[in-house]
C-alpha cells in the first residue's frame, strides 16, 4: 500500500513540476562581425556575463556564420523581448531591434561591420 501512495505521490510532483516550467527557445538575428567574438577576452566575456545575468535566461548557441543566437529561457521569468532589449544594450542588434548606439561604440573595433 505504502508503495501504491509514493508512485501516486511521485506522479503527481512530475506532473506539477512539468506543468510549472515554461521552457522555450527562440533564434535571434543578430550582427557578429568577428570570427572570435565566441572567445574574446573582451566581447566574448562580456556578452556571455551579461546575457546571464537576465532572470530566467538558461542558456544561449552563438551561431557566428549565420550570425543567429539560439536561446532558451524560461517563459515566466523574462520575455523575448527583454533578452533582445538586453542584446542591444550590449551593443548588438537583434533581429528587428537596432544595437544601442552608445554600447556599439564601446565594442572593440573587431566586433564593428567594417
Amino acid at each position: 500500500m505504502k508503495n501504491i501512495f509514493l508512485v501516486l505521490f511521485t506522479l503527481f510532483t512530475f506532473t506539477l513540476s512539468a506543468q510549472n516550467s515554461k521552457n522555450e527557445k527562440a533564434v535571434i538575428k543578430t550582427n557578429i562581425y568577428c570570427d572570435h567574438c565566441k572567445a574574446c577576452e573582451t566581447c566574448g566575456q562580456n556578452f556571455q556575463e551579461n546575457l546571464y545575468k537576465i532572470t530566467g535566461l538558461k542558456m544561449y548557441e552563438l551561431d557566428e556564420k549565420a550570425m543567429t543566437l539560439t536561446i532558451y529561457y524560461n517563459g515566466k521569468k523574462t520575455t523575448l523581448n527583454e533578452i533582445k532589449t538586453a542584446i542591444t544594450k550590449l551593443g548588438y542588434d537583434a533581429d528587428e531591434m537596432k544595437a544601442d548606439t552608445s554600447a556599439y561604440d564601446k565594442l572593440d573595433d573587431c566586433c564593428k561591420k567594417v
